[in-house]
């Protein structure tokens, strides 16, 4: 009986070539034969030669009796223990050597959909040969173990193979997003042409292709001139047997025709599976007819196992380092945030190490119509990026992954965009903001293996797809794309977007909820003067106590005055517009001192001490230091106990000044945000319940607009807040 191959249904065309069933080839290899049997251990299938080669074979349908194969109660063994094992799915090859016929065979046996199958290979080589070739790859795994880079690893394998098996040529792939692979290490005879750092295309190895060599790793074609040896099968089993176990299994002839364009006459692949993924492929090619014994095939296949593992652990150690990285970059940008901090300022400051952790060019981020921009070279860039937030506000995507040019939007003038890689991660919807990532085009020069274009031969059967007929090196330049971001960096893109979105979201419900509240306090505080004021007026109109009422009035105006004058400069100091300033020389301690009297007639209950030196001058905006001042003897009495003392002094070229007061001392916890504003512990001063912890924040804000540095700390029991200030600020202090 004949098992017919699946190709005689049919011509290989254009329309199927990608699709061809070539794990049920309906014929092996001939340096070897075949026989199946099925769960009652009865013959089911058998090669065309098994017979003449081994010396006998069962009838079909028949089980193997005793007598057969006398002698040879290993194989026997060998079948039954494949019999045994014919229910487990992952079920793993046996193998044996024997003697028959008057010839030396690798007898490997395995279970698939229910059937067993034997292989007897012919053997080629004898046994001190073997031994050494097993010394030899015993050493080799010894060094492999010790390399810590991927291209040490390959180098060092395709050595090795070649060093055990004899191959002309031994070869490395590394295998690309697009499935195309790049040779990355070559060990080749010196008169043969090399091919390290030759691409091909992932056409050349199909997707049936690439399960099969995902499944079995490794598989050898012994002589590419070989004619294929069909499989027999019983009236019981007419399907096409299933070879993608077999280490027999005949091969596609378009893949034989590939390799005889190359000059090859005998091939091995061993595979390197990663998380069941197809990473890489050790290739090995002969000029001539090769048989490569089953047990340095199997060395080879355990030094590929090792490759994967190895590979494996590296890319988790680089992969570990990167997100450590990034989720110590993620933390402090989320802190800042969430402690009341713009996230536009903030990702601006942190754009460096944005840039590197999600492996871009350049970086973008935009909110509220505000865009900044890192890494960006020219005008035009600019130019270009300044109209990306309205364009990805269009996609309707919060994560949008582009890298073809023609995906991304072109400038104004329709020319190409600088970058085709874009990375886009929107955190804010109502806002628009965004954090992208750019890559620029790649430009690359690449070196084929042969001209990569399908090849169409016209013959009897109609048009037929044929692989390459030369792999003379061609050359390629190829433009209009990124490389796309990896899985590593689009799961740190991810966590990025899903903390900053969280955070974002709180902080933008908590200033809604303080803004509410920071209304609610003016229309309370703004209440008591403005009755004042009325009462006032009315004690005037009645041409009584004109001296009380008119500081009734002086005080209240003032009182109004001084909360528009915040509110005024919170409002700038959000908006990014920064404080107005009007610098001149004055004597601060002039200014200081006038304070302190005002305070001390308006809070008598307070005990105001100070020490201050006879004169102390520098260019300073008067308006603002008292507004500085001010804030700190507020802060003081209600925070303290009613002792305030205020030292003015000059360190070198700073004025040096302190306010403190006997406090116990600030918690920990609320140290960082001492100079924020809205901080939680204003909010629930219960001596100043209208408070909304804005002085100090504005305190900070006037220090740093004239360049100068203020701090907290807490000196036997007292509370000191120190403000330092340059006595001529450089030029081009910040003004508005």
């Amino acid at each position: 009986m004949h098992s017919p191959s699946p190709s005689e249904s049919g011509p290989l065309t254009l329309d199927n070539c990608a699709q061809e069933p070539i794990h049920i080839p309906g014929s092996i290899q001939p340096h070897g034969a075949l026989l199946a049997f099925d769960a009652q251990g009865r013959l089911s299938h058998a090669s065309a030669n098994a017979a003449a080669l081994l010396g006998w074979q069962p009838e079909f349908g028949q089980a193997l009796r005793p007598t057969d194969l006398e002698g040879h109660a290993g194989v026997h063994a060998l079948i039954a223990q494949a019999l045994d094992d014919i229910q487990h799915v992952d079920a793993i090859p046996v193998s044996a050597e024997v003697l028959l016929n008057g010839q030396a065979f690798d007898v490997v046996a395995h279970a698939h959909q229910g059937l067993v199958i034997c292989e007897f290979e012919l053997r080629d080589g004898n046994a001190d040969e073997i031994a050494s070739f097993a010394q030899k790859a015993y050493r080799s795994l010894d060094v492999l173990k010790r390399q810590r880079s991927e291209l040490r690893l390959l180098e060092g394998a395709v050595q090795a193979i070649r060093d055990m098996t004899g191959f002309d040529r031994v070869m490395a792939y590394r295998f690309r997003h697009d499935d195309s692979g790049d040779v990355v290490a070559e060990s080749v005879r010196e008169d043969l042409d090399p091919y390290l750092g030759r691409r091909y295309p992932a056409s050349d190895i199909p997707a049936q292709a690439r399960r099969l060599y995902t499944i079995n790793s490794l598989r050898l074609i012994a002589d590419l001139d070989y004619t294929p040896v069909p499989l027999l099968a019983d009236a019981a089993h007419a399907a096409p047997l299933d070879l993608s176990h077999s280490v027999l299994r005949s091969v596609s002839p378009i893949h034989v025709e590939y390799l005889r364009n190359m000059g090859v006459g005998a091939s091995m692949s061993v595979s390197i599976v990663v998380a069941g993924k197809l990473w890489g492929m050790i290739a090995c090619h002969h000029m001539a007819p090769k048989r490569v014994p089953y047990s340095i095939r199997m060395a080879a296949d355990v030094m590929a196992q090792l490759l994967a593992s190895s590979v494996q652990s590296i890319s988790a150690q680089a992969r570990a380092a990167e997100v450590a990285q990034a989720a110590w970059l993620r933390s402090e940008i989320i802190a800042q945030v969430a402690h009341g901090e713009d996230p536009l300022p903030v990702l601006q400051t942190h754009a460096d190490a944005l840039t590197k952790v999600l492996g871009a060019d350049a970086l973008l981020v935009s909110l509220d119509g505000k865009v900044r921009t890192h890494g960006l070279a020219s005008e035009s860039e600019q130019a270009w990026a300044a109209m990306l937030p309205t364009w990805l506000s269009t996609q309707g995507q919060a994560v949008l992954h582009l890298s073809h040019c023609d995906q991304v939007p072109h400038d104004e003038d329709g020319e190409p965009p600088p970058y085709c890689g874009v990375l886009a991660l929107r955190f804010d919807t109502s806002q628009q903001g965004w954090i992208v990532a750019l890559r620029r085009e790649q430009i690359e020069t690449i070196r084929w293996g042969g001209k990569p274009d399908k090849v169409i031969a016209h013959g009897p059967l109609g048009p037929r797809l044929t692989p390459r007929g030369s792999f003379d090196e061609w050359r390629e330049t190829v433009r209009g794309t990124a490389v796309p971001w990896n899985d590593t960096q689009l799961e740190i893109a991810s966590q990025l977007l899903d903390a900053l979105s969280r955070v974002h979201a709180d902080r933008a419900m908590e200033l809604d909820r303080l803004r509410s509240q920071l209304w609610a306090v003016l229309g309370h505080d703004l209440r008591n003067p403005l009755q004042s004021l009325s009462i006032a007026a009315n004690v005037l109109d009645q041409g009584e106590q004109r001296g009380r009422m008119s500081n009734v009035i002086k005080n209240s105006a003032g009182r109004m005055q001084r909360l528009l004058r915040d509110v005024l400069d919170i409002s700038r100091l959000q908006n990014g517009l920064g404080l107005v300033m009007h610098q001149e020389e004055i004597d601060l301690v002039q200014l200081v001192q006038q304070l302190i009297e005002e305070t001390s007639v308006g809070y008598p209950e307070m005990q105001l001490s100070h020490e201050l030196p006879a004169t102390l001058r520098l260019h300073a905006d008067p308006g603002r230091l008292s507004q500085l001042v001010s804030n700190l003897l507020s802060n003081a009495r209600h925070h303290g106990r009613g002792q305030v003392h205020v030292l003015l002094r000059q360190e070198g070229d700073e004025a040096v000044l302190q306010v403190s007061n006997p406090a116990p001392p600030i918690p920990a916890e609320d140290v960082g945000n001492l100079f924020n504003p809205f901080k939680r512990q204003s909010l629930s001063n219960p001596r100043n319940r209208t408070g909304m912890g804005l002085g100090l924040y504005i305190a900070s804000q006037i220090v740093q607009s004239h360049q100068g540095s203020i701090a907290y700390g807490h000196v036997d029991g007292l509370v000191v807040f120190s403000i330092r200030l340059p006595l001529k600020p450089t030029v081009g202090t910040a003004s508005a």
